[in-house]
């Protein structure tokens, strides 16, 4: 067991992403058990992430849903071709045709245009199935999922049900803005995302920012971890620390200090009230070292 956690590891490692092994393990019985995995977290954390490297580590086609509010079946699940349908009607109403054939021929496969949820289920070959932010839907919505999730098929009145051949890896994000229902938990597998420790995120760094010293990368990833203690709109995502890292590295920054974090914190920071109480709190003390005192922080 713990060899195959290690492998799942290392495959992610391959794909581009750094997990731990709580992480390996619930993608490793996800696929086992053939079970939908719900991720949920912070917005920024890797959620999405992993569901891109499992279809990378896996050399699988990515089939996304992003989901919003008031998304309804039309464009997550299946829709019929009026204009086609209309069409056809129009072709064959001068002829002596029965009506119950017609019927028959514009509810056929031919008419129908398949989106994400229904090209997952009926794809030809494996694929992985993400469903982008399952939090911004309402009930009605989740009620719908769960023959998908439960059973891998999806019902359409018209032609009847369409069961997968190919059961898909499917993941569920959500950033915890709602509850969702505990008939869509059910279903599911379940791992929270958080942020990471300063010594993951260094690792991370290392990865995503090619030529990054081990001491930028490290100050970049203290500094990131302490920021996200303090009581802020909106707490910088992985993608953020990434891209400062690489903009200071642009910069031919090798270190760290106060007066390069002010000038710069607008790469991580997209609020300007959070950018005007980091920036008072950082001139606040121009001795400041940040590996060992990033900021002078109040719980969140």
């Amino acid at each position: 067991m713990k060899e195959q956690i290690a492998s799942i590891k290392n495959q992610l490692l391959g794909a581009g992403y750094i997990c731990d092994d709580k992480t390996a393990t619930v993608v490793y019985l996800a696929e086992s058990l053939k079970k939908p995995l719900l991720i949920e977290g912070p917005a920024g954390v890797g959620k999405t992430g992993l569901a891109q490297a499992v279809s990378k580590m896996k050399n699988l086609p990515l089939i996304r849903l992003q989901c919003y509010e008031g998304i309804d079946e039309a464009k997550a699940l299946y829709e019929w071709n009026y204009k086609r349908q209309l069409l056809h009607i129009q072709t064959v109403v001068h002829h002596e045709v029965d009506p119950h054939e017609v019927e028959q021929d514009i509810f056929s496969e031919t008419y129908l245009l398949r989106r994400p949820l229904l090209q997952a289920i009926s794809s030809e070959q494996p694929c992985v199935l993400l469903i982008d932010e399952i939090d911004k839907v309402d009930f009605e919505f989740e009620a719908m999922l769960l023959e998908l999730l439960s059973e891998f098929q999806i019902t359409i009145p018209e032609l009847g049900t369409i069961r997968a051949t190919n059961i898909p890896y499917v993941f569920l994000t959500s950033n915890a803005t709602r509850e969702l229902s505990e008939a869509l938990k059910r279903r599911c597998l379940y791992l929270y995302l958080d942020f990471p420790s300063a010594e993951l995120e260094e690792r991370i760094l290392k990865l995503k920012v090619p030529g990054i010293s081990d001491m930028l990368a490290a100050k970049v990833a203290s500094v990131v971890h302490h920021i996200r203690q303090v009581d802020l709109k909106k707490l910088p995502s992985i993608a953020e620390s990434i891209d400062w890292a690489a903009a200071l590295l642009e910069l031919g920054v090798d270190d760290l200090d106060p007066d390069v974090a002010v000038e710069t914190l607008n790469v991580i920071i997209k609020h300007r009230e959070d950018l005007a109480k980091l920036e008072r709190m950082v001139r606040s003390r121009k001795d400041l070292t940040f590996r060992q005192t990033p900021l002078s922080v109040t719980g969140r």
